[in-house]
C-alpha cells in the first residue's frame, strides 16, 4: 500500500511538470504579444506626444519566474523614462484577473482592495488601473529588496514616491494611491528592520 501510494506521488509530480511549462510558455508568449501591442502603439501613437514605455509586462513575467536582476533592469529604466519627461501621460494598465498570476500577493491584495473600495472599479466590469510609473516602481523596490540593495538605493525610493505623488495628484486611479503606500510602508519597514 505505502509503495503504490509512493508511486502515484511521483507519477503526479512527473505528470505536473509538463503542465506547468506549458503554463510558463502560455504566460510568456501571451507577454510578448502584450509587449508588441505595446510597442506598436508607441511607435504609431505617442512618440511625438509623450513617452510611454513598453517593457512592464516583461518586467512582471521576470519577477514572476525569479528573475530579479532582469526585472530591476526594466523597472528602473522605466522609471527613469516616466520620471524625467517633461510631458507625463498617464499610461494606465489595466490589471484585469488574468494578469494576476503575474503579480505577487501584496500588490494582488492592494488590487482586490480598490476593487471593493473604488465604485469606479465596479461599474467598469471589476478592474483596476494602475499607472506604469507605480507599477515600475513597487516592482523596482521589490527586486531591490530581493537583491538586498544598499539602504541608499532603498532610501531613493522615498524621492521616487513624493515625485509619483507629484506627477499623479490629479489622477483618479485609487490603486495607484494605495500602491505608493504600500511601497513607503514596505520599505519604512525594510530599514527599521535593519536598524
Amino acid at each position: 500500500m505505502w509503495a503504490n501510494a509512493r508511486h502515484t506521488l511521483v507519477n503526479r509530480s512527473k505528470s505536473n511538470r509538463p503542465t506547468s511549462d506549458l503554463v510558463k510558455l502560455l504566460q510568456k508568449s501571451g507577454v510578448e504579444h502584450m509587449t508588441e501591442f505595446r510597442q506598436s502603439v508607441a511607435r504609431d501613437f505617442c512618440r511625438c506626444v509623450v513617452a510611454t514605455v513598453t517593457t512592464d509586462f516583461e518586467a512582471m513575467y521576470a519577477f514572476k519566474y525569479g528573475d530579479y536582476k532582469r526585472c530591476l533592469q526594466l523597472s528602473e529604466q522605466n522609471v527613469h523614462t516616466l520620471l524625467c519627461v517633461r510631458r507625463y501621460w498617464p499610461h494606465a494598465v489595466l490589471v484585469l484577473p488574468v494578469f494576476f498570476q503575474l503579480m505577487d500577493d501584496d500588490i494582488v491584495s492592494v488590487t482586490a482592495l480598490s476593487l471593493l473600495i473604488d465604485p469606479d472599479c465596479r461599474q467598469h466590469g471589476y478592474y483596476a488601473e494602475i499607472t506604469q510609473l507605480t507599477l515600475s516602481l513597487y516592482l523596482m523596490t521589490q527586486c531591490q529588496l530581493k537583491l538586498l540593495h544598499s539602504v541608499t538605493s532603498l532610501a531613493e525610493i522615498f524621492d521616487y514616491i513624493k515625485i509619483a505623488q507629484r506627477k499623479h495628484s490629479g489622477d483618479p486611479f485609487f490603486l495607484d494611491q494605495l500602491t505608493l503606500k504600500l511601497i513607503y510602508r514596505i520599505v519604512v519597514a525594510h530599514l527599521n528592520a535593519l536598524l
